[in-house]
């Protein structure tokens, strides 16, 4: 190999290095030390799916968003049907449905129920996701709902 060639390789690998520092730094800025990893199954084209999301981000959340395959991983993770809402999550081993408030994420991740996760069926107005100045100050009153792992339910949280 020439010295002009090699030159030009020590600076490509400089260059790739150097980018791929800055790259890895704003990650490490980016995401906090304690965020909670959750991955996020939903439509693309969902306003609320994404209003949802950024609401998780603001609450400490580390997502990875797919964009297709909701109906898909509510199956694949056995999530019942009449449970369904717009996006489906898995967080900590559990499946979170819908709309749920990410205080109660946490809240479940704290006290480690023996469960299959969380559900808010529907798209409740008011809920995390449901509550953009498009629906003014209307808030339907819901429930966030404990899935156990043979299909049934318990409240694990009202809201008004």
């Amino acid at each position: 190999m020439t010295k002009k060639n090699s030159s030009k390789n020590s600076m490509r690998r400089l260059l790739l290095l150097g980018i791929t520092s800055m790259c890895s730094s704003s990650i490490a800025i980016a995401a906090s030390p304690n965020a909670i990893a959750i991955q996020v199954w939903k439509d693309p084209n969902c306003g609320c799916c994404k209003d949802w999301i950024a609401h998780l981000e603001k609450n400490n959340f580390s997502l990875k968003v797919h964009d297709q395959g909701n109906n898909a991983a509510r199956a694949q993770l056995g999530m019942p049907q009449k449970f369904a809402s717009c996006h489906t999550a898995l967080v900590g081993g559990y499946v979170i449905e819908g709309h749920v408030p990410a205080v109660d994420i946490q809240r479940l991740l704290k006290e480690k129920p023996q469960a299959l996760g969380l559900a808010v069926p529907g798209m409740p107005i008011g809920s995390p996701g449901m509550d953009g100045t498009v629906y003014g100050a209307r808030r339907d009153a819901y429930q966030v709902l404990l899935i156990q792992k043979d299909g049934s339910s318990k409240v694990f949280n009202s809201y008004s």
